[in-house]
């Protein structure tokens, strides 16, 4: 008897355990997430760093992008949802990879969709190219048969950044709201 309890007491204990850990990748030793300053969609510059005390979900995409953005958008709303009280806790931020197009009022409009309370971030192109590379994101222009449509193909995951500013996970395209809400609800105990 007193095995079984045993056994019992360590397999609750590795499920705790478990439980503690990022289904995301990880940073592993997590590093502080570079900072930038953009204009933001609204209306005040978006500093990263004035987002301390916040876990941030950092993504990169455009408002014409006809997939893969509103569905990480819509996912990363959902994860809100599921927070409950704690959503004021996570700020998205979402940095546009095609700065032509996407002017603070466009993006606002466009991640007021999905949920107001996201920031989006936009400049020059030559800010967004020096914060693209330094988050390692990859944006390449694509044209269509009609010169005045294109897109863009992009490096599609979603940064946790902890409240103290450092890069804790690596959420890849696809992942499920609960896996990342998962992931959110530990860093917010940290």
């Amino acid at each position: 008897m007193r095995a079984l309890l045993l056994s019992l007491a360590l397999l609750a204990t590795s499920a705790d355990a478990a439980d503690d850990k990022l289904k995301a990748g990880t940073f592993d030793p997590p590093r502080a997430a570079p900072d930038f300053m953009l204009a933001g969609s609204n209306g005040i510059a978006v500093k990263l760093s004035s987002y301390r005390g916040k876990v941030v979900a950092l993504g990169f995409g455009f408002t014409h992008c006809p997939e893969v953005c509103p569905t990480t958008l819509a996912t990363l709303a959902k994860v809100r949802r599921k927070l409950g009280p704690a959503a004021d806790e996570l700020q998205v931020v979402y940095v546009t990879v095609d700065p032509q197009r996407d002017n603070a009022e466009r993006m606002r409009n466009y991640l007021a969709v999905f949920d107001p309370a996201f920031i989006g971030a936009t400049g020059t192109p030559e800010q967004l190219a020096r914060v693209r590379e330094d988050y390692g994101v990859v944006a390449t222009v694509y044209k269509t048969r009609d010169p005045a449509v294109y897109g863009f193909e992009h490096s599609s995951f979603i940064y946790l950044i902890d409240r103290g500013g450092s890069l804790r996970a690596l959420s890849p395209y696809g992942r499920s709201a609960d896996d990342i809400a998962h992931d959110v609800t530990i860093l917010l105990k940290k």
